[in-house]
């Protein structure tokens, strides 16, 4: 049976992101700096996940594959981080309250390894999500 974890996730600014954003969001380094779920490390044991896997990351409004990586912010079992960008996007409810403005807290989340699937480039997960009509 595959092992999965219910989760909370949080997106937010990290370092890596904010710098990433300084060139182009189809850059190898955005891609490296935003398809990412920092995971508490007793988390990662317990899912039987390693530094660098594919992790897919489900939520009521979509899901996602992105690196698997230990958090160093530990310990916060059951809390994931993804940064904000294209790949947190996919995720988190659209739905902005009239803030025009997301919410990118708190959000309900289930995380599994996924070794056998890779992360998409950011033009073919903007292909998935938004498909163009003809």
């Amino acid at each position: 049976m595959k092992k999965s974890k219910k989760v909370t996730l949080l997106t937010g600014r990290s370092i890596e992101q904010g710098v990433s954003l300084e060139g182009e969001k189809l850059t190898r380094g955005y891609v490296l700096s935003t398809a990412v779920c920092d995971i508490d490390p007793e988390d990662m044991k317990e899912l039987e996940i390693y530094d660098g896997d594919t992790v897919k990351v489900k939520t009521d409004y979509g899901e996602i594959l992105v690196s698997g990586i230990e958090s160093t912010q530990a310990p916060h079992r059951g809390i994931v981080f993804i940064p904000m960008g294209l790949y947190a996007n996919a995720v988190v409810n659209p739905e902005t309250d009239s803030t025009g403005m997301p919410s990118f807290k708190g959000i309900e989340a289930i995380i599994e390894p996924a070794p056998n699937e890779r992360v998409l480039t950011p033009t073919a997960l903007m292909k998935k999500i938004m498909p163009l009509k003809k």
